[in-house]
């Protein structure tokens, strides 16, 4: 069995259809202040406190907090918010592309990102959502065990796993929030799958050995 029928056969008992995200730039709420530390909540996701000069995933880095504020760069700009007051960035998502080549089996493989941290991605379009094994959700620190336990019908039998979602996920220059993954406990696939999950918010053109992703929303 090749490669690519084993990867798809280990999901086969995912979600009949991927979960699209929700269509938003870059926004920023302050929802705490401390002194050199304030806490935020970007693009709708689990609040999280940043020190000065910690830099997100996102692009947003704290740079100083007042006593009923906070500045911040985001994406490049500067900007002092309030508490409770909401940032909304004016960059368009779409214009971030993704060029990616294939190795010698025919591969799109990757180096990326899950909440800041770097992982290397298979591309896999008959996955629907980002499948992470095991060792990598350890090394990348994620809170699997309080998803939802699944279980799935793979070539070698059955599977245990858990449905999470990611805070973040980055390849390149492309920054996806709130994206659904299933961790799964078996050797069931060789490396974390780059699935549609994070695949259906994109573009995406072949042209021989190349692909390229753009973001849509």
């Amino acid at each position: 069995m090749s490669s690519r029928h084993f990867i798809a056969s280990a999901l086969a008992s995912l979600l009949g259809c991927a979960i699209a995200g929700t269509a938003i730039a870059t926004n920023v709420t302050v929802v705490g202040l401390f002194p050199n530390k304030a806490v935020v909540q970007i693009d709708g996701g689990a609040p999280r406190t940043l020190s000065i000069g910690t830099k997100t995933a996102e692009g947003v880095t704290l740079l100083s907090v007042e006593r009923d504020s906070a500045t911040f760069d985001i994406q490049g700009k500067r900007a002092t918010l309030r508490m409770g007051q909401q940032h909304a960035s004016s960059n368009a998502p779409s214009s971030a592309t993704v060029v990616l080549k294939a190795d010698s089996r025919g591969h799109f493989i990757t180096e990326g990102q899950v909440n800041g941290l770097p992982i290397r991605f298979i591309v896999d379009t008959g996955a629907t959502v980002i499948a992470i094994p095991l060792s990598d959700a350890r090394r990348l620190a994620l809170d699997y065990r309080r998803g939802q336990p699944v279980i799935m019908s793979t070539a070698n039998g059955q599977a245990n796993g858990y449905r999470i979602r990611l805070d973040t996920v980055r390849i390149g220059d492309i920054t996806v929030n709130n994206v659904d993954a299933v961790v799964l406990e078996s050797s069931a696939i060789p490396a974390a799958l780059l699935g549609m999950s994070f695949l259906n918010r994109m573009q995406m053109r072949r042209d021989g050995e190349t692909m390229t992703l753009i973001r849509r929303f």
